[in-house]
């Protein structure tokens, strides 16, 4: 479909055909010339001369110096490549203890962090404030300014549903009816975006992580801390008011059961309780009679939560993350023999590639995904 089929006027058009230039430049690995520009947006060579032109004096496109063509004939084509760091993204989690930011360029290339403890997790006032000077201090690491800021995204646990309202949160009910986006936005006047940090995580995966080749994947932090995030054909699966993957809540599953466990403090925002679990995990891969039944009573536990989740959701990946990473050689062989000893369907089981960066490189993905129209005009289905 083209542009003039959905009724754009000439300035609409002229949106909807830098769009698709400036897409197809985002995704190149390597500098384009003005043909093969062309040839990928379906746009004239006329037309791409004139976008790029443009888009050279706004400061998104760089023009990179010719390259003599190899034998010396003809005149060398006009090259460019987008400009990652032209406009930049943030992107910030908070769990019980702590917030973390990332700022990133419109590739998701992260340029600048912040960590640092919160001075009060159940104010969700302290906690927004927190994060908003968290992404400042990211951005001044990543030597950027505020007004390059384009966008942004909040991880965090619990219900979110799909305009970034925490919905439900079972450590404590003062963040019911928080609006995150809104909130970050008062604090940051930039567009927001939030969502749950299970979610995020398996999006990241997905994106940049253990998961790029498959589609219907389930991303799994089991332990002292609890939750899932879930894509169904690579898209976030969040449910009704965002629900979906909040198995700490469903006090069938007894995911809570051993949230006091030495080894499921591997998903423990204590570093001390974390520092503890992966002791224990040490003193299992030396052979330790006791530090193996803790791994052992644990994988069960592990595995009869996926056992369920394999056969309510049936992914075709499973990846482990939020901290439970660390001791993937130890524990992935035995879940995997858990699981197939229960006969499950064949769902491969990984851990995460991207550790604790996952829900962040997640956010960063979610904001690029929504800024699409702002960033690089309106969507428009090609036929």
């Amino acid at each position: 479909m083209t542009a003039a089929a959905v009724g754009l006027d000439q300035s609409g058009i002229r949106r909807v055909n830098t769009s698709a230039a400036l897409r197809a430049l985002a995704v190149s690995a390597e500098a384009m010339t003005m043909t093969a520009l062309a040839e990928r947006t379906g746009l004239s060579r006329r037309t791409i001369e004139l976008i790029l032109d443009a888009l050279v004096d706004a400061g998104w496109v760089a023009e990179l110096a010719r390259v003599p063509v190899t034998g010396g004939a003809g005149r060398p084509p006009r090259r460019f490549e987008l400009r990652a760091q032209h406009a930049l993204l943030a992107a910030v989690r908070v769990n019980t203890l702590e917030g973390a930011a990332v700022v990133s360029d419109v590739r998701g290339n992260i340029l600048g962090r912040a960590r640092r403890a919160l001075r009060e997790y159940h104010d969700p006032r302290s906690t927004l404030d927190d994060a908003a000077d968290l992404v400042r201090e990211a951005l001044v690491d990543a030597g950027g300014t505020i007004e390059r800021l384009r966008a942004g995204a909040v991880a965090s646990g619990g219900a979110i549903d799909a305009d970034g309202v925490v919905r439900r949160l079972v450590f404590t009910q003062h963040w019911e009816g928080v609006d995150l986006p809104a909130e970050l936005g008062s604090r940051i006047r930039i567009p927001w975006f939030a969502d749950n940090d299970a979610n995020l995580g398996a999006l990241a995966e997905r994106w940049r992580g253990s998961a790029r080749d498959h589609d219907d994947v389930v991303w799994a932090q089991l332990g002292n801390r609890a939750g899932v995030g879930i894509l169904i054909r690579g898209t976030v699966h969040r449910g009704h008011e965002g629900a979906a993957g909040e198995i700490v809540e469903a006090v069938s599953m007894s995911v809570g059961s051993i949230d006091d466990h030495p080894i499921a403090w591997l998903t423990s925002p204590v570093q001390e309780h974390r520092r503890f679990a992966l002791s224990r995990v040490d003193a299992a891969r030396s052979g330790d009679t006791a530090a193996l039944a803790e791994v052992d009573v644990f994988v069960e536990h592990i595995a009869t939560v996926l056992t369920t989740l394999s056969w309510t959701i049936a992914p075709s990946l499973i990846v482990l993350g939020g901290g439970m990473e660390d001791a993937a050689d130890v524990l992935l062989p035995r879940v995997r023999e858990r699981m197939r000893a229960a006969r499950t369907p064949g769902i491969e089981l990984r851990a995460t590639s991207l550790g604790p960066d996952g829900p962040l490189i997640g956010a960063l993905k979610f904001a690029l995904d929504r800024m699409d129209t702002t960033l690089f005009g309106p969507i428009v289905q090609h036929a």
